[in-house]
Order: structure tokens, then C-alpha cells, then sequence
């Protein structure tokens, strides 16, 4: 099982610095960047941890050479992996990226369903599955599977979503490289009991299905 990230919100550098804290049981911070103030969020994370981070830039870098620049930065401060650094309609600035990237680039809006994942070969190292998007656990194992047999990574992630959602992605999780399933923690209206999370990691129970619990 992979150690699952933890998200923290683009915010002031305040609440920043408390979000970071907050997620002291989990053993991977991930952050959305894309904007103006990218570095200066990754040096906030830095003041208050040193965990690893992965990084989501939500197609919001342009500049090729400018995001390549970034992504060496961002090595040297313990980023793993970057999710969908520009835009997915930019099949080629994403695959030059590929190409000279020290970490895995991983699309993420770029590739929801299994017709996506043929398209990610050469354009990305690897994939994030997301349940949400792939209509459910049975397409997902098929792009896991497919992604395999590329020669893809694959990154296991999440929406906004309950523990049930996470607990159906958590069954798929020790197949993938990378695990982003922080939903439960992030979610105010989750109605089931939250996941076991140890040093990171979720913890299966062995009741039936899912092994989900109400509150």
C-alpha cells in the first residue's frame, strides 16, 4: 500500500502554515499550484516540514522552458511528481516536458477514461485514476491494467468524496505507484466512519465489501 498525500488548498501563508501542521500523521503533502506564487507556497512547506510533496499545477503553467525550470526547483525541494503541468489540449508541450522532466509527469485531466490512456503513452510518464472520472472501480482496474502494459506509472487519486469512494480506490491502491486518497480527511459531510490511516499508509479491514462503517 502507498502512502497517501495529504492536499493543502492554495491559502494565505497563515492558514497555510496550519494546514501544513495539520497534516503531521500523513507522510506526503500534495499542493495545487499555477499561479504567481508557486515558489513561495513550496517555501512555506519547507519552513514548517520536510516531507515529500507532489505537486498538482492544474494546467496552469504555459511556458514550456519556464515550467522545466520550475520542475528542476522543484526537485530540489523533495517534489516527487507534477500532475498535468499545462494545458491537456497541449499534447506537445506536455510530451516536451515529459521528455526533459527529472520526476514523473502525470496526466491527470488529460486522461479520465480508458480510451484516455493509449493517448498518455510518450505524453506523460503515468496516469492518475480517479473513480469519479472513470465511472467506477471496474474501469479504473482496465486503465490500471492497460497503463501496465504501456509502461505507464500510475497515481491513484481522488475528488471531494466520503470514505466510501476512498475505500473503493484504497482496494486499488497496492497496484499503483502513488496514492492521492485524502478525500474523507477533507470532506465535513462524510457520513461514514473515516479510514484507517498508519504512518500514512490506509489500513484494509477484512469485513465485507468495502468494510465501510457509519458514523
Amino acid at each position: 500500500m502507498p502512502v497517501t498525500s495529504y492536499t493543502i488548498g492554495i491559502d494565505t501563508p497563515d492558514v497555510f502554515r496550519e494546514k501544513v501542521q495539520e497534516a503531521a500523521n500523513f507522510k506526503v503533502i500534495k499542493v495545487k499550484l499555477g499561479r504567481d506564487n508557486d515558489k513561495e507556497l513550496i517555501n512555506i512547506i519547507r519552513s514548517v516540514t520536510d516531507v515529500p510533496i507532489y505537486v498538482d499545477a492544474n494546467q496552469g503553467w504555459t511556458d514550456r522552458q519556464q515550467s522545466l525550470d520550475t520542475i528542476y526547483w522543484l526537485q530540489q525541494q523533495g517534489v516527487q511528481l507534477v500532475e498535468q503541468p499545462m494545458l491537456k489540449t497541449d499534447i506537445d508541450g506536455n510530451a516536451w516536458l515529459t521528455q526533459h522532466s527529472p520526476i514523473p509527469i502525470i496526466g491527470d485531466e488529460a486522461v479520465q477514461r480508458l480510451a484516455d490512456v493509449d493517448k498518455a503513452k510518450d505524453v506523460y510518464h503515468g496516469i492518475n485514476i480517479k473513480l469519479m472520472k472513470s465511472a467506477g472501480m471496474f474501469e479504473a482496474k482496465q486503465m490500471l491494467d492497460r497503463a501496465r502494459e504501456l509502461g505507464l506509472k500510475v497515481l491513484i487519486g481522488c475528488m471531494s468524496e466520503t470514505s466510501c469512494a476512498s475505500l473503493a480506490a484504497a482496494a486499488l491502491a497496492p497496484q499503483c505507484d502513488w496514492a492521492d486518497i485524502d478525500g474523507p480527511f477533507l470532506t465535513t459531510n462524510n457520513p461514514y466512519a473515516p479510514p484507517a490511516i498508519i504512518n500514512g499508509e490506509y489500513v484494509l479491514n477484512s469485513d465485507l465489501g468495502l468494510g465501510l462503517k457509519i458514523k
